[in-house]
């Protein structure tokens, strides 16, 4: 017979353990469970181990609503996040409750036991199912597989080593070693600083300029604010203030571009000089915020970039040969490794298939309610943090609703829920309208918005604070079921 739970939570990384956290606080009488793919908790911060990577938001925004970060720094690297979720796990006795090696293949849904059935394959075990409630995904949104690589002419003539950030070799020897980051996102951001203290030389080849911020890596108001108050009002004061900085920043660069670019090629002039070539490697082609920003903490970027010690190319690959690659505009790039920083693969749902009643479905195209459960399917919700901000503010709201959500549910005898958009026609439009290559490459498999509350997919923690915090839990759209 399969094991029961009220709430089934699949994955345990910064969204899983958070929501396991408000479910033992808000309701505490549910049982729960939380199923993790891999063999160890973290998500995102155990599978990355590429040297420097660390978060491009701050402690105090990353960090749970519940739960202060105590840490000296705002931007830290990627053991320090994990300690942080894994003494979190421990402290509220979540980690007694993850099933590990638990990869989730498939849940269906029968409304006649107002259940859901979720097989998953255990490692080293087989097939394994369970029953619940309520089915809560937060398993992220890309493959944890392997990361998207480009098909470029030669590849398989490099005879030197390539390496994948998503899947870092433990022991890589790259010191004194002639390295090329291909790439301009965060990840390459966070790499060429990193890697530049040991290797004889970085090289960033990107196709296109990025917007890259300096930011200190310590909050100099958080460091004033912890001398003269309790540990836990300061953290919410910072947070505030992090929240409504980036609220207001968002805001101008989507309504004034043009003076918010020149502001940040200022900034950005001022850390490296006025030799260097700004219109060439940091004038990107898009608006501030058609894609993420990246964060340069303590502008370390542009310091190595001075010293010499790393470099930038914008070009794009014309082939690669035995020893590096060949530039379109005719030059040619020597590296002993090659670091392929060329973005995620998206894959919503962790990759699990689903059923309603014995129906085929999936939550492509589908409408979103309330940025977090899908028209049409009952029982489930979902994580998906924000692109503009720190992922645990939109999951910390998410998690709240869904305890209000079970609790308002039990207090008037109901099973089941489920949100039904009136005009079953509608197609919709893009929850992402960003123009990063991962989301471009997926928009066929992603869910949709509609025009109106509570219909649509924001990108606003203020919207969902006001939407999921403290709006109305049967609010007309919402459909309720008893036994």
């Amino acid at each position: 017979m399969a094991e029961h739970f009220d709430v089934l939570i699949v994955g345990a990384g910064l969204s899983g353990i958070g929501a396991a956290c408000h479910l033992q606080q808000k309701c505490p009488g549910k049982t729960y469970a939380l199923l993790e793919a891999r063999g160890a908790t973290g998500g995102t911060w155990d599978l990355f181990r590429y040297p420097g990577v660390r978060s491009d938001s701050d402690m105090f925004t990353l960090g749970y609503a519940f739960r202060p970060w105590r840490g000296e720094k705002a931007i830290v690297e990627g053991p320090e996040i994990l300690s942080y979720l894994r003494e979190t796990a421990a402290q509220y006795g979540v980690d007694r409750h993850i099933r590990l090696r638990h990869r989730v293949k498939r849940a269906s849904w029968s409304s006649n036991t107002a259940r859901w059935t979720v097989e998953a394959e255990v490692e080293g075990k087989g097939a394994v199912a369970f029953t619940c409630g309520f089915l809560f995904m937060c398993s992220g949104y890309y493959s944890y597989e392997g990361g998207y690589l480009p098909s470029w002419p030669g590849f398989e003539q490099y005879k030197g080593t390539v390496v994948h950030p998503q899947k870092w070799p433990e022991k890589l020897d790259y010191a004194g070693k002639r390295v090329l980051v291909i790439g301009s996102g965060a990840t390459a951001v966070t790499l060429v600083p990193a890697m530049a203290e040991r290797a004889r030389h970085v090289t960033m080849l990107q196709r296109s300029p990025t917007y890259v911020v300096a930011m200190p890596a310590r909050d100099p108001v958080a460091r004033f604010l912890s001398r003269f108050l309790p540990a836990r009002l300061a953290y919410r004061l910072v947070r505030a203030k992090n929240v409504l900085r980036q609220l207001y920043f968002y805001r101008i660069a989507r309504r004034r571009p043009e003076f918010f670019k020149e502001r940040l090629a200022r900034l950005a002039r001022a850390q490296l000089g006025p030799e260097f070539d700004m219109g060439r490697h940091f004038s990107p082609r898009y608006n501030p915020w058609d894609q993420r920003l990246c964060l340069a903490a303590d502008g370390d970027l542009f310091t190595a970039l001075k010293s010499g010690k790393a470099s930038i190319v914008t070009d794009s690959i014309a082939a690669f040969t035995g020893r590096g690659v060949r530039l379109a505009s005719g030059g040619e790039i020597e590296a002993d490794i090659v670091v392929t920083a060329t973005g995620l693969e998206l894959q919503p749902l962790g990759g699990m298939t689903m059923a309603v009643d014995g129906v085929e479905t999936g939550i492509a195209r589908r409408l979103v309610y309330k940025s977090m459960m899908f028209d049409g399917i009952p029982n489930f919700a979902f994580t998906m943090g924000y692109l503009n901000a720190s992922w645990t503010l939109k999951s910390d709201l998410a998690a709240t609703f869904l305890c209000r959500l079970l609790n308002h549910m039990e207090a008037e005898g109901y099973t089941s829920c489920v949100a039904r958009y009136p005009d079953p026609g509608f197609a919709g439009e893009p929850t992402m309208t960003f123009s990063s290559g991962y989301i471009t490459r997926a928009q066929d498999e992603l869910p949709r918005q509609g025009h109106e509350e509570p219909w649509r997919f924001h990108q606003n923690y203020a919207k969902d604070l006001a939407l999921l915090r403290f709006g109305k839990i049967d609010d007309g759209v919402m459909r309720f079921a008893r036994p």
